[in-house]
């Protein structure tokens, strides 16, 4: 959970999950001031794990007693996914879905208005179009390009909360970011749900290697872009060659792995094996030497065992991942795994624990190698900032956020390079 509560006309955001729910609570913060709502706090939850949903209900009920005559209202994945269960919660006033929590009027509410807004997420046909002026104290802005997805893998709720894939214009995009780069940002990020599927439905099919070869050449200005996380199954040529040609794109990939084994990736319905993510690493790796690779991994999904798990492990090491961001399984409602033969959750905690200390371990190796060189950074805050290869870099110096810093990096602690302020951008 990020907390990103700041006061506009005295309505807070608190935002759960991933970077496009950052993204969209800007979207809902302005929309809600358009709409005139006063005195309430915006819950944008995250359906993708039941933790998230247990920390949501958490800081609703803590946010109703320190805040008895507020209103409370809850949107966002796991609203959308399980509407009944936070209109039961006494704590909640308004209920309202993915599909309507970015629309005008949604926040307009009355005493007569409907506590649970909540339609059919499978119905929306069209994505982002949302400018905004940025996210407010934060280094880098995000354009959110696409949402939703078409694949159904065994473990995941997000269609269901965020229905089909589907595409923002490319040159909603790129007017979008060249408003932004106006506006002062250095480093934009490309997100979405699937974002490798952008394009799909869009006139003549382009792939997202089309959009960020537009983005570079028509905004000249832009110091540095960024993709968030991408699907393993999928990288496409003119992507491939912005990597291996265009020294502003990130040399960052954070990878939807979510295992190593092959029998558990058919189990959880991925569409690649491990032989591919190996060789996609290995491609990139090829024409960016300088690029580093992240990871989400799963442990303990049903079935898994032992052996199932040590092939997890070793692929963080086959693919030299420097960044691995690990779930711990957990049973989604509507989910075909939440059907199969599970795991003990003492089993499932454990594996976790211990690829977690295989992350560990792949960051340390990650920071070695830092040693010595000098890093351009993004200032995300006073004596803080992180590299384009996502290092995360503690300096001395001074440097206001959002500039862009050349780091001369001395050492590390063992989650951050330590370094020197050598050159602002």
């Amino acid at each position: 959970m990020s907390d990103d509560s700041r006061p506009l006309s005295s309505v807070d955001v608190v935002t759960f999950g991933c970077r496009l729910n950052s993204y969209e609570s800007e979207v809902i913060r302005k929309t809600a001031a358009d709409d005139g709502l006063k005195d309430a706090i915006i819950f944008n939850t995250c359906a993708v794990t039941g933790e998230a949903v247990r920390q949501a209900r958490q800081a609703i009920r803590r946010a109703r007693k320190e805040n008895p005559n507020r209103k409370l209202i809850v949107t966002g994945c796991a609203a959308q996914t399980d509407p009944g269960m936070f209109a039961e919660m006494t704590e909640v006033d308004f209920v309202i879905g993915n599909a309507d929590k970015q629309t005008k009027g949604a926040y307009a509410l009355t005493a007569d208005s409907a506590r649970v807004v909540v339609n059919d997420v499978f119905s929306v046909k069209e994505t982002a179009g949302h400018l905004i002026d940025g996210l407010k104290d934060r280094a880098r802005a995000f354009v959110e390009v696409q949402n939703g997805c078409d694949h159904r893998c065994t473990f995941c709720i997000i269609p269901y909360g965020r229905g089909n894939s589907r595409s923002a214009a490319a040159g909603d995009v790129i007017s979008q970011t060249q408003k932004l780069v106006t506006q002062g940002y250095n480093e934009i990020v490309l997100t979405g749900v699937d974002l490798t599927s952008w394009g799909a439905d869009l006139p003549g099919t382009p792939q997202l290697g089309n959009l960020v070869a537009r983005i570079l050449k028509l905004v000249p200005e832009l110091k540095r872009l960024r993709l968030s996380s991408i699907d393993a199954a999928e990288i496409d040529d003119t992507l491939l060659r912005a990597f291996a040609e265009e020294e502003r794109l990130a040399p960052y990939l954070h990878l939807s792995l979510q295992h190593g084994d092959d029998l558990i990736l058919k189990r959880m319905k991925r569409r690649h094996l491990r032989a591919d993510a190996i060789k996609l690493v290995e491609t990139v790796r090829a024409i960016r030497p300088d690029i580093s690779f992240g990871a989400d991994m799963i442990a303990g999904f049903p079935t898994e065992t032992e052996e199932h798990f040590a092939n997890a492990v070793a692929l963080v090491d086959d693919c030299d991942l420097s960044f691995l961001h690990v779930f711990p399984y957990s049973p989604r409602p509507q989910t075909p795994a939440a059907k199969m033969p599970q795991l003990p959750r003492t089993t499932i905690k454990e594996r976790a624990e211990r690829l977690r200390a295989k992350g560990t371990e792949a960051l340390t190796r990650h920071l070695n190698r830092q040693t010595g060189r000098t890093l351009s950074c993004v200032v995300e805050k006073p004596g803080f900032a992180r590299a384009a290869d996502f290092t995360e870099v503690v300096f001395e110096g001074h440097a206001v956020p959002g500039q862009l810093a050349d780091i001369f990096i001395t050492g590390h602690d063992g989650k951050h390079a330590i370094g020197n302020l050598d050159k602002l951008g």
